[in-house]
């Protein structure tokens, strides 16, 4: 075992080498990183903390332990809870970023500052996860990651419903909490106190630094996922803290401020928290979760502490991010863990905005972690923070969403989108996440994203249009003939055009037959009914190729539909099957893999315009033998 580093950075000149030195004589460490189990724990017992207040300067607190909690966070998941003064602790009490503090009582390891007991606490309590807990953690060999719920069809366009829907796993998962009071159990305290203090027990919040993001994103993080102990607060871009920091390549000493980076570039966006234990080239930290995602890659980086904001309610510390250190490879119920080395591969993400109507070009580039929920959560949230402030320079119209998702020995998935009026940018946004998201969570095949590139164009005014009428311009249809169609459309500004379209009719369809002339949304009814949908795929290249059919808004769509019964088997529509071939698939519906079609598409057409579709027209029709 190593003993616990005491090398701090040094600032440049003799005079604050000199002051350096003297201010690490003065704050003395244990010799040594042995552990003291938690069996040894007794009421009354004294010891040191280890944090950083201002810039990168460890400084030491006191601790006196209270007594021990059993099953406070779950079965066999202990506490120890202790009372905490020295420094600013006096007026700031426990403060969000302090989450990995290691303490020591006799020159040995009892843990890591990890929770709290409620907002306006008249004193400094914590309570402390046992090193002996975070260790056991990290040796147990990581399960399998649970795979994500598939989002409903149909994700909102509204932006705090978005972030819901995207990050309702991470909420499921960020729930370290007792859900039983009733079951914490209390060792030196009295008894009456063990379920009062399980109740109010919180993880130590996580601030959570964004750079470049608008308030109105940095509200719509704080309101959807504070819940989760993640606290926002703006930050210096990531390398841009000023003062003395640690040289390039030093290692972490436990007490130094670290950072968990989600994305950096032109939007930075990184949790902060405290080392507690630097063990080998394997570095603890946090003592609870960040989100509780399990196997993660994080970029493990350094943090400087800009200020502290003192609180009656919740202090919190502000840090900014740094060097990249290693790669955080967990992120588990104890804390998050890492190993020094190389940075983990990122997701590039690049947004290109142009205005048809003015001289205005943007180029946002930004990175976001590699993660099933992550990513397109990140992704979603950089892309509307570029269209709230886009918006203020646009304001509302027309947005154009033209987007690549290059996987990693796979097919690109191509995706695009038109959405006009006053919430055309949000719709536009969550076009962009709804087919990252289905990608990511899929359960067929795990997918790897190479990079991500969105264009986005805009124009002042609304482009609309509604479909008025829909008519056949021939007096008898028959089988193999070409007609032409005609649809009326009548624009925002009550102008209305004609449409042509020809048809040419299957062959080998006659009797009554539907033509749906419709917008997309309605044709997506009709394609969801025929089997043709992502969560209809069964395997990846099935996903892949309806993802990069997905219907348009500036699209007239047209389908030809038939009386016709089949099935959809294994994600595959079988339309028109011989009566004696329907009868043998139906009887293997145990198999769970099998529906029926009670109608069949025959024909399908579009007709692309240069505005958003809305409305649908059904023509009912008899086709001729040839």
């Amino acid at each position: 075992m190593r003993p616990p580093q005491t090398r701090h950075a040094l600032p440049r000149g003799a005079a604050c080498i000199a002051a350096a030195a003297a201010l690490l004589a003065a704050l003395p460490l244990p010799a040594a990183t042995a552990r003291m189990p938690l069996d040894e724990i007794r009421a009354g017992m004294t010891g040191t903390g280890i944090t950083v207040f201002q810039g990168t300067t460890r400084e030491r607190f006191d601790v006196h332990v209270l007594g021990v909690l059993t099953n406070a966070v779950g079965p066999r998941r202990h506490l120890i809870v202790a009372r905490i003064e020295g420094g600013p602790l006096a007026e700031t009490g426990v403060i969000q970023g302090m989450s990995g503090s290691p303490v020591y009582v006799d020159d040995r390891l009892i843990g890591a500052l990890s929770y709290g007991f409620g907002a306006f606490s008249t004193e400094a309590i914590a309570g402390i996860t046992p090193i002996e807990e975070m260790a056991a953690t990290d040796a147990a060999a990581a399960p399998p990651r649970i795979a994500a719920r598939l989002p409903p069809a149909g994700p909102p366009s509204a932006p705090d419903a978005m972030l819901a829907h995207l990050g309702g796993t991470l909420l499921e998962r960020a729930q370290p909490f007792a859900r039983q009071p009733i079951d914490v159990r209390a060792e030196g305290l009295p008894a009456s106190e063990a379920g009062r203090l399980g109740a109010l027990l919180r993880p130590i919040g996580t601030p959570l630094g964004l750079s470049g993001f608008v308030p109105e994103v940095r509200d719509l993080w704080s309101d959807r996922f504070g819940g989760a102990g993640v606290v926002t607060a703006v930050t210096a871009p990531a390398g841009g803290a000023q003062g003395a920091a640690a040289p390039p390549g030093a290692p972490f000493q436990p007490g130094d401020a670290i950072g968990a980076t989600l994305m950096s570039g032109d939007f930075t966006m990184a949790g902060t928290g405290t080392v507690t234990l630097v063990d080998e080239g394997r570095v603890y930290a946090f003592g609870h979760p960040f989100y509780n995602l399990g196997p993660a890659q994080f970029p493990m980086t350094r943090a400087r502490v800009t200020t502290l904001l003192p609180s009656r309610a919740q202090s919190t510390r502000l840090a900014s991010v740094g060097e990249v250190l290693g790669t955080i490879d967990q992120d588990r119920a104890t804390g998050i863990y890492g190993t020094l080395g190389p940075a983990p591969a990122l997701v590039p993400v690049t947004v290109t905005l142009a205005a048809d109507d003015r001289d205005l070009r943007q180029r946002f580039a930004f990175e976001v972690v590699d993660d099933r929920v992550l990513t397109p959560l990140l992704t979603y949230t950089g892309i509307l923070n570029t269209f709230f402030a886009w918006t203020r320079q646009v304001g509302a119209g027309t947005y154009r969403v033209d987007g690549t998702a290059y996987l990693r020995g796979r097919p690109d998935v191509a995706f695009g989108n038109v959405f006009a009026g006053d919430a055309a940018a949000l719709g536009a946004a969550a076009a962009v996440a709804a087919p990252l998201t289905t990608l990511a969570v899929n359960r067929l095949e795990p997918v790897a994203f190479d990079r991500i590139d969105i264009a986005i164009t805009s124009s002042a005014q609304p482009r609309t249009a509604t479909v008025e009428r829909a008519w056949i311009d021939a007096d008898r249809l028959r089988a193999g003939a070409t007609v032409p169609l005609r649809v009326a459309l009548r624009d925002s500004e009550g102008r209305t055009t004609i449409e042509a379209l020809r048809l040419t009719l299957p062959p080998h369809v006659t009797g009554p037959v539907q033509l749906l002339v419709a917008d997309a949304a309605r044709a997506g009814q009709r394609d969801l009914a025929a089997g043709d949908h992502p969560r209809s795929a069964r395997t990846l290249p099935q996903l892949i190729r309806t993802l990069n059919g997905l219907r348009r808004n500036d699209r007239v769509y047209v389908r030809l539909i038939a009386p016709r019964r089949g099935a959809v088997v294994g994600g595959e529509p079988l339309p028109g099957l011989p009566a004696s071939v329907l009868a043998v698939v139906q009887g293997d519906r145990a198999g769970g893999d099998v529906s029926d079609l009670h109608d069949v598409t025959v024909g399908t057409w579009e007709i692309a315009t240069d505005r958003v579709v809305t409305g649908s027209r059904l023509l009912s029709l008899t086709v001729e033998a040839g």
